[in-house]
């Protein structure tokens, strides 16, 4: 009776802690982006819009398309699968928009300071994730349109989606941490603030990651 209690006692435990994670990752993410919003003081250069877009694409807006799909922190968890899709293609329509903002914005700044491209790991991987992330939406379009996929099942096709999904969202939050360690960030804060900020995209990619392994990654087999 007693090891019977235990693991019922464990899970509804664990089950607690992955709602209240996927919870408070709204409220992170969300204050998160605020934050450097506020910091960036848009409008007063061309590369203020730089850091606001990239977090507003992938702190936001991507972490958002993904938790509409959270069995614990969904926030229309009521709503139809299909619906949900829909809102998952609008949001990720406009984490690629602000991404390419983001991208355009930082590219056009150097090109007036006369500084050179791409020639630090944070640039670097941003240019990739950037490409990774069009690259994903535009490989989405079978789930929209089942009739683009040839001789694959949907069922195939949105675990490949997922599997993808995670490691774009994975890179953007390694861009975004690579990003809070550029010059401009470090002076702009102090050394307690700037371990919460790396705090938050870091436990945004844990809970995301936790997600999509469950719902998908981790199954045995494929369905098809």
């Amino acid at each position: 009776m007693a090891h019977k209690k235990q693991p019922e006692s464990e899970s509804r435990l664990y089950a607690f802690i992955r709602k209240a994670s996927a919870v408070l990752t709204h409220f992170v993410c969300f204050g998160f982006t605020v934050f450097i919003a506020l910091l960036s003081r848009l409008g007063t250069s061309w590369f203020s819009w730089h850091p606001f877009f990239m977090t507003l694409a992938f702190s936001f807006f991507m972490t958002e398309a993904i938790l509409l799909f959270s069995p614990e922190g969904s926030p229309i968890k009521s709503f139809s699968h299909s619906t949900k899709g829909g809102i998952h293609r609008l949001l990720q329509g406009l984490c690629v928009s602000c991404a390419v903002l983001g991208f355009a914005a930082i590219f056009y700044n150097k090109h007036l300071i006369d500084k050179p491209h791409f020639t630090s790991w944070h640039g670097l991987l941003g240019l990739l994730t950037i490409c990774v992330v069009v690259a994903q939406s535009l490989a989405a379009m079978p789930l929209s349109y089942p009739s683009l996929a040839k001789g694959w099942s949907l069922a195939k096709l949105k675990r490949y989606h997922a599997a993808s999904g995670l490691i774009t969202y994975l890179l953007g939050s390694a861009s975004l941490l690579l990003g809070l360690c550029s010059v401009w960030f470090t002076a702009s804060v102090r050394e307690y603030t700037w371990y919460l900020s790396a705090l938050c995209p870091a436990f945004g990619a844990f809970v995301i990651m936790n997600q999509v392994s469950r719902s998908y990654v981790a199954k045995k087999r494929f369905q098809s």
